[in-house]
């Protein structure tokens, strides 16, 4: 018996979890964003993740349930996974993962804004991690475009070149053409999209919308279309 074991390959071992999406969050944290303002980013986050919707968006796949984590982020080799890669399958799990985000303290204040580098980050995280998604998706949050770093659009054509989505969220307070910078050096791939976001104060409800759209998909546009018949 022990030889058998010992002829397993140890890959066998580790297969790795199916989920319906894996949705990596890199929210900016870089010295751009003040401490109101970080609050009202994580606070959003929190909020959304509560919002009915999106838990039923979240058990309503195939699989039941998808993989989450969030990253806040700053310049090259600035990257801080808040809350790390979790399976959110129950209404508990989701809820306690929005609590973790609220209570984390935050450990970035500067250092720099590297969008691609951030992006890379990600490629990497989704590409090590135990899930096996039908879907892998970044979700890009930021006030600024590149100033250090990897160029956002190469770390953008990489990450597509896997097979990963990145979609953004541009907090447009204080930047003028900050959307289309994101929409010509950030989002790609399959179904890419950007929402921005006003301001920090309408962090919030861009997040939700985004988060609604990236989890649920077409689940969600086939509901509202069965509810407005």
């Amino acid at each position: 018996m022990l030889a058998l074991l010992a002829s397993v390959p140890l890959t066998a071992a580790v297969a790795q979890v199916k989920v319906d999406l894996e949705l990596i969050l890199m929210a900016d944290g870089s010295g751009s964003v003040d401490e109101e303002e970080f609050a009202l980013q994580r606070s959003g986050y929190a909020r959304a993740l509560r919002d009915p919707r999106i838990i039923n968006a979240i058990q309503s796949g195939p699989s039941g349930g998808i993989a989450l984590a969030y990253v806040e982020w700053s310049g090259p080799g600035l990257q801080v996974p808040v809350v790390d890669w979790t399976h959110l399958r129950t209404k508990a799990e989701i809820l306690a993962f929005a609590k973790e985000l609220e209570e984390h303290p935050r450990e970035l204040y500067g250092g720099g804004t590297a969008v691609g580098s951030a992006i890379e980050w990600a490629t990497e995280s989704l590409s090590s991690n135990k899930f096996d998604g039908r879907r892998r998706v970044i979700d890009v949050s930021g006030d600024r475009p590149d100033r250090h770093g990897l160029p956002a659009d190469v770390g953008r054509d990489r990450a597509v070149a896997k097979g990963i989505t990145i979609n953004g969220l541009p907090i447009l307070e204080g930047f003028f053409g900050l959307q289309q910078w994101f929409q010509q050096n950030v989002i790609g791939g399959p179904g890419a999209f950007s929402i921005p976001a006003r301001g920090f104060n309408d962090v919030g409800t861009a997040i939700r919308l985004k988060l609604i759209r990236e989890i649920a998909g077409r689940i969600v546009e086939q509901a509202d279309a069965q509810q407005s018949n």
